[in-house]
């Protein structure tokens, strides 16, 4: 059992990190007060936007290492325009966040396969070279740890840890922080106390934006290598991982892993002889089922935050 975990543990983290990143940048839309449920169509966005560039800088920059993390530069930014929209429709027209949302998601597939096909002739864009996993030297033959957290790692892991580390910290040790949280508990005594409630809603969705185009970027550089105008509802699965984390930067990162890993077994249960017994599509339904299961039985006590989902008006303080 330890050696079919070690062997299936770096593949369940790489397939957590898109997820926790998407997650936490819903986070800090939702705590803002901003429901985004266009996750899906922000992490296609940032799939596409990092998959092109990386694809044109390959074919002119001996570097190819440095066109990637350009590529995942200009998804960040791409994520960030993208969400703009849903942050004018749901903060400036007080339009329903829901529809809002959902419209991201359908507007972001139909119009990065219309770009794909106009750019390259096809609706696929694969990149030539992503990031190359690596051991990191003396980690890895840490005795237990070593094989299951630090061999076959990718850098995008680390730098994903790395800001969910900030980010705890950024929302609960800092003014920003807690000013962002007052804007999605009570906007009108925000307000009074002198915060721009739209400007740091703004803020919060943008966030948001950028994240979950990182993760979808991260899907292109890491395991995929293909843009092909979807993430396979990833961004769906993060929204769950948000709401199971309870709106927490460390229970988002717990949720993800569960699903990490139930999704890894799923996928490689015919290659082990304990688990080819299972049929597949009972694995693969079970990360969606538990989740279902626990949200019906978590619903009195999941505390979201209470303006989330709530237009703001300022007469109405």
């Amino acid at each position: 059992m330890w050696t079919i975990l070690q062997q299936i543990a770096p593949y369940a983290i790489v397939f957590t990190i898109p997820l926790l990143i998407t997650a936490l940048g819903a986070l800090f839309s939702e705590r803002s007060g901003v429901v985004n449920i266009g996750l899906e169509g922000l992490m296609v966005v940032g799939a596409f936007m990092g998959a092109f560039i990386v694809f044109r800088l390959q074919e002119t920059m001996d570097n190819k290492a440095a066109a990637i993390w350009i590529g995942l530069l200009a998804a960040f930014a791409a994520g960030v325009v993208f969400s703009l929209l849903h942050a004018f429709a749901s903060i400036n027209l007080s339009a329903n966040q829901v529809i809002s949302g959902t419209a991201i998601n359908m507007l972001a597939g139909a119009l990065t396969i219309f770009l794909s096909r106009n750019m390259t002739g096809s609706g696929n864009i694969r990149i030539q070279q992503g990031f190359l996993p690596f051991d990191i030297p003396l980690l890895s033959d840490i005795p237990l740890l070593g094989p299951l957290l630090f061999t076959k790692t990718y850098w995008t892991t680390w730098l994903i840890l790395l800001i969910v580390a900030i980010s705890t910290f950024t929302l609960y040790k800092t003014p920003f922080g807690l000013r962002l949280r007052s804007c999605g508990e009570h906007p009108h005594a925000a307000e009074a106390a002198g915060i721009n409630v739209r400007g740091m809603r703004y803020i919060g969705v943008m966030i948001s934006g950028g994240f979950s185009a990182l993760g979808g970027a991260i899907i292109i550089m890491t395991f995929s290598g293909e843009f092909s105008g979807t993430v396979s509802g990833l961004g769906f699965l993060a929204l769950a991982a948000l709401i199971f984390g309870q709106w927490r930067p460390l229970g988002i990162l717990a949720a993800t892993l569960f699903f990490g890993f139930a999704s890894t077994v799923a996928n490689v249960s015919q290659a082990i002889p304990s688990l080819a017994v299972i049929p597949p599509f009972v694995l693969k339904v079970f990360p969606y089922v538990v989740t279902l299961i626990a949200l019906v039985l978590f619903s009195k006590t999941s505390r979201a935050p209470k303006a989330a989902g709530e237009p703001f008006d300022s007469a109405k303080r």
